[in-house]
């Protein structure tokens, strides 16, 4: 959420920020909203020492014994101003509430770094890593390998409806080992703490990230009020909800494997076959709380974390700058990394690693201490390290074979218990 004062004092490049990510905020009628409750505020000041002030010459008058007429006059005085405080504190209550319905839906401040662009035809290649893989072979796309053997999508539409999957055999033992394998990286080369968190959260925590009340069609709610989490993000960050954090305990670093649920609201049409989409998927999620001024560079060891995983996998990929058109709500600046997949002969995301700044802490008040004894608005990030269902779809199509079977990066075969290749008939092949 974004300061009232930080508005009011950067009113050129808050604006600025909001077209080029396309919205349209009125800011000044969000101003004269803010400049009514601040003056509210001061006639309530004024009208309560009124107020105490008649309540003083009552006082004196009763200890004086004083003219009971004059008593009445003063008391019902008082009930005057009175109402004219509660009037007034409704005034200031009807500003501050469509001033929170105002920011609540205004999206974060892009970094000036961001580069300015409508959609995703626009984001700015950063760099790469590795080569696109040659065949002899036409590469079939993940989905028509294995004739569907290890990959079950009739029953999944049987047991639950679309964009779910069932994975068998060695697939299913190929998650188990990605979600390890990633673990073990994130937690032993780059320190962060493993946690196991909560499927289900409360509205607070979905409202602390950002993701209410823009983005509520996009999640599974219950009946009871929880909602079901579309990342590990929501339950990490607010961990730090409504904390005062001390400065020597920075940074806070948080890694989880979870599923995540996504309703995929909006997407009718888009990637109904296979792995790509899903209402369901796992995930390995990296969140930082850091101080302010060290939040880029976490920005920088977040990426290169989440790199690492598929360096070790020899999957090639490049990573892009998000622009301000195809940026997502809270960051103020977003890398994607994008996998080859020569099945599809393009370029997927597999993970996105963003930079919030302010954005979540503001709404989570999350506040650090500093050594000075002085208090600040932590910064978060979020990364994907990674999503685990395409980095399966990339190893697939990366290294399949022209027989049809697939060969396992030489990183994961000591997490596949020895397995080197696997084919359709289950067949152990070292």
């Amino acid at each position: 959420m974004l300061d009232i004062n930080f508005i009011k004092n950067n009113l050129e490049l808050v604006n600025a920020s909001m077209k080029s990510r396309g919205c349209d905020f009125d800011l000044k009628a969000l101003l004269l909203i803010d400049q009514d409750r601040r003056e509210n505020t001061l006639i309530i000041q004024d009208l309560q020492a009124k107020k105490n002030k008649i309540a003083e010459n009552i006082g004196l008058l009763k200890k004086n014994n004083g003219d009971e007429n004059q008593i009445e006059k003063l008391k019902k005085e008082g009930d005057i101003v009175g109402d004219q405080i509660k009037e007034s504190a409704k005034m200031v209550e009807t500003s501050e509430q469509l001033m929170q319905e105002i920011l609540e839906i205004m999206p974060n401040i892009l970094d000036q770094s961001v580069p300015i662009g409508v959609d995703e035809k626009s984001n700015v290649f950063k760099h790469n890593f590795g080569k696109v893989n040659e065949f002899s072979f036409t590469p079939k796309k993940h989905f028509e390998l294995f004739d569907h053997q290890l990959m079950d999508f009739d029953n999944a539409v049987k047991i639950s409806g679309s964009r779910f999957v069932i994975l068998k055999g060695h697939l299913a033992l190929l998650e188990r080992a990605l979600k390890n394998f990633m673990l073990d990286i994130h937690t032993n080369q780059f320190g962060y703490t493993e946690m196991s968190v909560p499927y289900l959260v409360n509205k607070d925590s979905v409202y602390g990230v950002g993701h209410l009340p823009n983005f509520k069609d996009d999640m599974f709610i219950t009946e009871d009020g929880f909602y079901l989490i579309s990342t590990s993000e929501v339950a990490l960050t607010n961990i730090v909800r409504d904390c005062i954090l001390r400065e020597e305990e920075l940074p806070l670093r948080f890694v989880a494997f979870s599923s995540c649920f996504r309703s995929e609201a909006g997407s009718a049409g888009r990637d109904t076959r296979g792995m790509i989409r899903q209402h369901q998927f796992q995930k390995v999620e990296l969140v930082s709380i850091v101080s302010p001024e060290k939040s880029n560079e976490e920005h920088e060891r977040m990426l290169s974390a989440a790199e690492e995983i598929l360096k070790r996998l020899e999957l090639h990929y490049r990573v892009m700058i998000l622009c301000s058109g195809d940026i997502g709500f809270a960051a103020k600046k977003t890398y994607d990394i994008e996998v080859w997949l020569p099945g599809e002969q393009k370029y997927r995301e597999i993970s996105s690693c963003s930079n919030v700044g302010d954005f979540q802490a503001r709404r989570m008040m999350t506040r650090i201490k500093k050594n000075d004894g002085k208090k600040e608005i932590a910064h978060t990030l979020n990364g994907s390290g990674l999503a685990i269902g395409r980095t399966i779809v990339a190893i697939l199509e990366n290294y399949q074979q022209a027989d049809g079977s697939v060969k396992i990066p030489k990183a994961l075969v000591p997490y596949m218990n020895g397995i080197e290749v696997i084919d359709k008939t289950l067949t152990l092949k070292k």
